[in-house]
């Protein structure tokens, strides 16, 4: 993983946090990840997860921000304000659409994400068939943000319910964020 004892990824995981055997859990055990710490990840509120990241980040040695279904939309919004602290890049996995059915109701705050470049590199990671994002907008999110987009294929929501624990591609995702 990170070759680094220092804080050099920052995990946004998504409403509920990432479980036991998620991958971002599994990256979380690495004393070089740093887990942000919203008041809730069952009742999200934008603005409270915008300042978690804001306490991650400011601890952190220029991270990569790695980012899972809800997680992606806070990263968006927080990269929208000005004089952000620097950040490697980003690792967006599974973004949910915010206008689809499967969208959860009480992530209301998170909805209509900018849709202007990432001041940083960034690598969006989708699903042909994420029950989060049935239309596909995860592609129209990527050219928005500027970001690279990488389609897994049928693989669901790239989860432990989809079969992803460990998962080494996200270890080479991150480490070409950082060299980047």
């Amino acid at each position: 993983m990170i070759d680094s004892p220092r804080t050099a990824a920052v995990t946004v995981p998504g409403i509920d946090g990432s479980g036991p055997g998620h991958w971002q859990t599994l990256l979380d055990a690495d004393p070089a990840f740093l887990r942000i710490q919203p008041a809730s990840w069952s009742h999200p509120e934008r603005d409270d997860w915008i300042a978690a990241l804001d306490r991650a980040v400011a601890v952190a040695d220029r991270p990569v921000l790695v980012a899972h279904s809800l997680g992606t939309l806070a990263v968006a919004h927080w990269a929208a304000r000005p004089d952000l602290p620097p950040v490697a890049g980003a690792l967006l996995v599974a973004i949910p659409d915010p206008a689809g059915p499967a969208f959860p109701a009480t992530a209301g705050s998170f909805r209509e994400p900018p849709l202007t470049p990432l001041p940083f590199p960034s690598i969006v990671v989708a699903s042909t068939n994420d029950p989060y994002d049935p239309a596909g907008a995860a592609a129209g999110f990527a050219e928005g943000w500027g970001s690279r987009f990488l389609d897994l294929g049928d693989v669901g929501h790239i989860n432990t319910d989809a079969g992803y624990g460990e998962w080494p591609l996200a270890t080479t995702l991150i480490d070409s964020l950082r060299r980047a």
